[in-house]
């Protein structure tokens, strides 16, 4: 962390940390379209989402003052073995955390992580509202595309809720090279084992 956030700690997640980030997250189910999950997970299913993605990725949390702020992951981009160098990251937030740079600190963690796994591609599946209103914005387009992303694909009016249609979009991010011999990606059990 740098000088002017001393309070500020990122970490690997753990099953502990289930409580604190369902509670962030069902703050997007049932108040928001970002996400187009209608119901908010049992406890039991954020603690299994949080074991099986530790398995293979980097699941992390940001702190103030030791309190959960914000969570990142990636997932996997696709299950075939041609795509192993490519991952999908999700990253929420505190509802009242957005905009003071908390995200653009895990998304910058998350990424050196990746980068010495192996990873070459970072995407992000964004719904995305054809006009902003109460439920959707474009901010995490906004926010994407600060740190890098440009989007790649736009598919229109497939999600459907709090009786509105919305959109998704597909950004990317190049983090590292594509050579004729490429070595496999380090699982994130590897690469803390390799640490």
């Amino acid at each position: 962390m740098s000088d002017n956030t001393p309070n500020l700690r990122i970490r690997p997640a753990t099953e502990a940390d289930a409580d604190r980030i369902l509670a962030i997250y069902s703050y997007y189910v049932e108040n928001t379209s970002v996400t187009y999950e209608y119901e908010v997970p049992a406890l039991e299913v954020v603690t299994q989402r949080i074991q099986n993605t530790r398995k293979r990725y980097p699941y992390l949390v940001i702190e103030d003052e030791g309190v959960i702020m914000g969570y990142c992951y990636a997932s996997s981009f696709h299950p075939r073995a041609a795509y192993q160098w490519c991952c999908e990251l999700s990253i929420y937030l505190d509802k009242d955390a957005r905009r003071c740079g908390m995200g653009r600190l895990l998304y910058q963690e998350m990424e050196s992580l990746l980068k010495k796994m192996g990873f070459t591609n970072l995407y992000a599946c964004i719904a995305f509202p054809e006009e902003e209103d109460a439920y959707l914005t474009r901010d995490s387009e906004k926010f994407h595309k600060k740190l890098g992303f440009t989007t790649v694909a736009n598919f229109a009016r497939c999600g459907y809720k709090f009786q509105n249609w919305y959109g998704m979009i597909w950004m990317e991010k190049i983090i590292g090279p594509h050579l004729k011999e490429q070595p496999p990606v380090l699982t994130y059990e590897e690469l803390m084992q390799n640490s």
